[in-house]
């Protein structure tokens, strides 16, 4: 009998110290961030709710991470004039310039030409787990799966940095 409650404790102990331990997601995840902050990014989970797609009611929001390269101009420490703008990989109404399968949640119709080049460039680029691009004058931002893993980061990180370069 006593052997059998100290079998119990030590299995009752072991298994909340495994319910405890990162699974193989959140260590590959952790490893992913810390690498991306050495590479330049900030990285926050954040909610958005991407514009609603074709023939839904309602958009569905999405926890994900915001890969976010600031935009402080070394020379003057000021940051730059830019139109804020959104846009998502979703079917909806409000495309305009933006490649199949993508559409504006904000700044549809805000961009130049010569900015909208740059843009699908961008976006044809990125890897397919990259639900959404966002700018504001503060920084630039890819909300990603992070299913692609580290080398889908550095594409992120180029096609980032040529959003940034461009002042978009």
């Amino acid at each position: 009998m006593e052997i059998t409650i100290i079998v119990f404790v030590v299995m009752s102990l072991l298994g909340s110290v495994m319910w405890m331990m990162p699974s193989k997601r959140e260590k590959f995840l952790a490893k992913l961030r810390l690498d991306a902050r050495k590479a330049g990014f900030t990285v926050q989970l954040v909610h958005v709710e991407p514009p609603r797609a074709e023939g839904e009611y309602e958009s569905d929001a999405l926890n994900i991470a915001a890969y976010r390269v600031i935009r402080l101009n070394e020379t003057n420490k000021k940051q730059p004039e830019t139109k804020p703008w959104q846009a998502f990989r979703t079917k909806a109404m409000s495309n305009d310039g933006l490649p199949e399968g993508w559409s504006w949640k904000i700044g549809e119709r805000m961009l130049s030409e010569a900015h909208l080049s740059v843009l699908n460039a961008v976006i044809l680029a990125l890897p397919d787990d990259v639900v959404g691009l966002e700018s504001t004058p503060v920084h630039v931002s890819a909300y990603w799966k992070e299913q692609s893993g580290e080398a889908s980061m550095a594409v992120i990180k180029a096609e980032l940095d040529k959003l940034k370069k461009a002042n978009l």
